[in-house]
This record gives C-alpha cells, structure tokens and sequence, in this order.
C-alpha cells in the first residue's frame, strides 16, 4: 500500500528531472542551476513570490510541448491568484514560431474590412475587421477566423498602449492568434490580452511588469471627451459653428495634450466630412454660385480680363520678354473646403463661438461638467 501511494509521486519527480535534463541540454544551460535561473528570470513572479515546484513544472511541461524558449520571452508566467494556478503567456514571437513549425501549416492570408474606424484614444484609424486564413496540408477547406476591432480594443489607461499606437498591427495579431488556435489545435497557452482580462491587470509588453489595468480618473475623462465632442459636431452640422466648437476644446482641454490633440483632429475630420458631404448634396449650379461667391470675398487681389479689342498693341522693339501667367492648379474637393474652412471671416468666427457657447451651455447643464 505505500509503494502504491509513492508511485506517483515517485513518476512526477521522475518527469520533473527528465524535463530539467531535457531544457538543460537544450540551452546548454547547467541541470542544477536551471530551475533557480528560470525562477529568477523568464518565470519570476512579479509579486515578489517565487512559483512553486507544481508551477514551474506545469510551466516548463508547456515550453517543451511548443518548443517555445523561455530565455528570449517566447514564453512567460503570470499568478493566477484566483485559481492559485499560473498563466504561460506567448509573445507574438512565440506564437509565430509555434505556428510556421507545426508539421501542417501551409501558409496564412490575411482579409481586411474596407472601412476604417477610429476608436476613442487611438492615434490611427484601423480596419473594422481583419480575417485569418489558415491552410494545412492535410486538409481541403481553410480556416477562416474573423476578429473585429471593437471587440478586440483595449481602451487607454494612465498612458497609451500599443492598441491606442498600432491598432492595425494588433488586430492582425488578435485574427492571426485565434485562427492558428482553431486550424492548428494550440491550447493551454494564452496572449497578452487574454491574461490581462484573467488577472484584471495590465501587462507591459517590454517588460513584463503588472499594473493596473484601469485609470478610472482617465477613463471618464475620455468618456466625457466623446460625450462633449458628439454633442458638438451635431450642433455644428445644423448651424456651421465649426470654428467656435476648435476655440471651446482648446480651452476646454489646454492642460491635457492627449485629449486636445485627438478632440481637435475630431473636429476637423467632422467638418471635413460635413463640407465634402454638402458639397455631393449641393446642385452643380448653386455650387457654381457659392464658389463664385467665394472667390468674389477671398481678398483685394483681382485679375482683369483684357479683351482684343482693349488690349494696347505690343511695341514691335521690347527689351523684356513679355511673362506669361501661370495657370493655377486645379484643387481638389477635399482641399477646397479645408481652404475654406481655415479662411473664415472674423464676423463669422464670432458668430460659431456664440453658437458654439450657446451648445456648451446646454451640454453642461446636462452633464454637469
């Protein structure tokens, strides 16, 4: 009867040192030292603890099953505090390398949405959807896997992230990862994403550190961004207050760069779209008009049309060539109204921010700001 209850005890130490001499020899790393220097390094806990033998077992059991290297970060351990159990973490390095070695993989391509959003905090637009497409080698049918950007996006804490700086790339990294999971069988192993929402934190990608993953006091400042700037471009759209709504954030957000740049570049976006917009609306001839009007109002400068009949003879003997004007380039839509959107009148620059003070008065009544 005890020889029976030692068995499996007997058989895990057996299998623990089997795959401390295995990793060993592969990493040409000493077999008595390498459990302390995985503990102190690839697997070190960053709550100051150490993992216990069970975790590091459990760890090490998943490196050698992918093949992935814990000294160069393929592969890294987080605590599990609920399930008092550990997270093995892969890096887009990892996943790569344990995809393109697997014995069926036939290649990938990638589907992209033809539109584009952007999402509140980031500093780029991104595709709405990107699609992974698997082959293997024993299989007729591809994988298809579609992930979509805002199920995907992380909203910005105390800083931006790498979602908020390359939304597009990450996306990428999202279709790729759980496409591979489907067509290729990977399980047990997690992203970056992924163990952040096990463990509620945020995770530094460079260097692994934990942190909180929510800045409440950042998080609502954006919420109220969005809030105030939707109630804007509306106001804006139905009485052209544009220039009023750009002087209202600038003085709304002065001390918060983050915010003012991305609420400014909004609001120009929104007006440009709201100009092209009116501009497909608007009949040819009325347009005609307005751009005469227009042309009529931009400055002093005046070009005066000699006929052949006005035109004084040219003197037979001249000693300067006579210059012949250039022809101005033809501007294109979206540069006629940006043009004119900068180049407004101070009559009509007051009469948007009365407008536009007029809206943020009724907004903060209601949102109390």
């Amino acid at each position: 009867m005890t020889e029976t209850v030692a068995e499996p005890a007997k058989k895990s130490q057996e299998l623990k040192r089997s795959l401390v001499v295995r990793m060993a020899e592969k990493y040409n790393v000493d077999e008595s030292k390498l459990m302390e220097t995985l503990k102190s390094t690839a697997f070190k806990q960053r709550d100051g603890s150490a993992p216990t033998n069970e975790q590091m077992m459990a760890l090490m059991v998943v490196a050698d099953q992918y093949d992935l290297n814990p000294f160069i970060k393929e592969i890294y351990a987080f605590p599990d505090k609920f399930n008092q159990g550990i997270i093995p973490v892969v890096g887009v390095d990892g996943w790569s390398r344990i995809i393109n070695q697997h014995p069926f993989y036939d290649g990938i391509e990638y589907n992209y949405s033809d539109e584009m959003v952007l999402m509140h905090g980031a500093q780029s637009e991104a595709h709405a959807w990107i699609e992974a497409i698997i082959y293997r080698k024993d299989r007729s049918r591809p994988t298809k896997i579609r992930e979509y950007l805002d199920e995907c996006y992380k909203p910005p804490g105390v800083k931006p992230g790498p979602w908020q700086t390359h939304p597009k790339r990450f996306l990428r990294h999202k279709a790729l990862i759980q496409c591979a999971r489907i067509a290729l069988g990977f399980v047990g192993i997690y992203d970056l994403d992924e163990a952040e929402n096990i463990l509620g934190n945020t995770i530094d990608a460079r260097t692994q550190e934990v942190a909180p993953s929510k800045a409440p006091g950042a998080m609502l400042e954006h919420k109220k961004m969005e809030e105030l700037l939707t109630g804007l471009v509306n106001r804006c759209r139905e009485d052209g207050s544009w220039h009023g709504a750009q002087q209202l954030v600038q003085e709304r957000f002065h001390d918060q760069p983050e915010l003012l740049k991305a609420a400014s570049k909004r609001l120009h976006k929104a007006e440009v779209d709201y100009q092209l917009d009116s501009m497909k609306t608007t009949p040819p001839a009325e347009r005609e008009e307005e751009e005469k009007n227009d042309l009529a109002g931009e400055g002093t400068d005046t070009t005066v049309v000699e006929t052949s009949e006005s035109k004084p003879e040219k003197s037979e003997k001249s000693d300067q060539p006579e210059s012949t004007p250039a022809k101005p380039e033809k501007a294109t839509a979206k540069a006629k109204v940006e043009k004119k959107t900068s180049e407004k009148t101070p009559q009509q620059k007051a009469t948007s921010l009365k407008a536009v003070n007029g809206a943020q008065a009724s907004f903060e009544e209601e949102q109390q700001w």
